[in-house]
């Protein structure tokens, strides 16, 4: 009796899709409690058992998962492609890279590269993840997509994301509570929506804040030498800051290199922050102040869903966002202002 039960019906006796009971029965993350409850109560009340060999069986023929890639961070990119290779390892898949510009016919032509490799999933760093033409390339040619790291844009694929705005806003609130009037914010690339997030959590924090502060913003691109050349900026101005927050860690620790650069001492003359805690936060002196987006485990995490079963457009989980914590890591370079 048992061997005849699916994981449709499971699903169908809980109220949710075939995709949330696999992810429940795989304890990936991000399914609320109550939910997991209520699935669980399902399974032991149908009494379902996967089978084994036939998953085993599906994944011999399907066994390959694509990941596009163009981010100009190469630490972020590093803790991300381990942590994709550790979610390959995992699921006992092979991962396939396929490197792109951040343009529809680049996205387009890697995507077919990779559906020509066999793989049946992809998964979408940033800005990939965000781009209606990868996205297309994937949904025509039969394939299943993650996004990670896309901000609040909306698609068709499930998404991994942590609260960027949030995420900024409580970092602002730390520069404030430190005592810092003059911050200077450096942005992301243009072409992301999580740059975006991050600027509006930094000004909204500024404004509400109940003293006068003021906001030196500069343009960056998540690269080195464009938080450089920012810094540079807002050191130049009549009345530098006290306080730069860089919307990623390559660009905090140029900021850094650019203060040390004018015989600055960081923190005692400028505080510098940053966002995602790649290595290069614990690599420079000093130690850089950020905030912690688990980039290895969202990478993991997107892979591991890839390979879930009843990841298609049909099911009620598409779209779904999987909202994971960030956190403030406070190190050496930051510090209340001169006087």
């Amino acid at each position: 009796m048992n061997k005849a039960v699916k994981i449709d019906d499971v699903a169908r006796l809980a109220g949710v899709s075939p995709m949330t009971v696999s992810r429940v029965m795989n304890r990936v993350p991000g399914v609320r409690e109550k939910t997991r409850e209520v699935v669980q109560a399902a399974i032991e009340e149908l009494g379902y058992r996967p089978n084994a060999a036939a998953r085993n069986l599906a994944r011999a023929g399907s066994g390959r998962l694509g990941m596009l890639y163009s981010n100009p961070s190469a630490g972020y990119l590093s803790q991300f492609l381990l942590g994709a290779l550790e979610g390959a390892h995992q699921v006992g898949a092979q991962l396939l890279l396929e490197k792109c510009d951040a343009d529809g016919d680049s996205e387009r032509a890697a995507v077919e590269r990779l559906a020509a490799g066999g793989v049946t999933g992809v998964v979408l760093p940033p800005p990939h993840g965000e781009s209606w033409a990868a996205l297309a390339a994937v949904k025509a040619r039969g394939l299943t997509a993650v996004a990670v790291a896309p901000g609040r844009f909306k698609s068709a694929a499930p998404a991994i994301r942590i609260d960027d705005l949030a995420a900024a806003a409580e970092m602002t609130r730390y520069l404030l509570e430190l005592g810092h009037r003059r911050i200077g914010f450096i942005k992301g690339a243009a072409n992301q929506t999580a740059s975006a997030e991050r600027l509006i959590g930094f000004e909204t924090e500024v404004a509400a804040f109940a003293e006068p502060v003021e906001a030196l913003i500069e343009a960056g691109e998540f690269t080195y030498r464009s938080g450089f050349d920012a810094a540079e900026r807002l050191l130049s101005a009549d009345r530098p800051p006290t306080a730069i927050f860089a919307s990623n860690d390559d660009m905090a620790a140029a900021a850094i290199a650019a203060a040390h650069r004018r015989g600055l001492d960081v923190p005692r003359d400028l505080t510098v922050v940053g966002f995602d805690d790649t290595p290069v936060a614990q690599e420079i002196w000093p130690a850089l102040t950020t905030i912690r987006q688990p980039v290895a485990e969202m990478a993991e995490m997107a892979v591991r869903l890839l390979d879930e079963s009843g990841v298609t457009e049909d099911e009620g989980d598409t779209g779904a966002q999987h909202l994971i914590r960030h956190q403030l890591i406070v190190r050496d370079s930051s510090a209340v202002p001169a006087a």
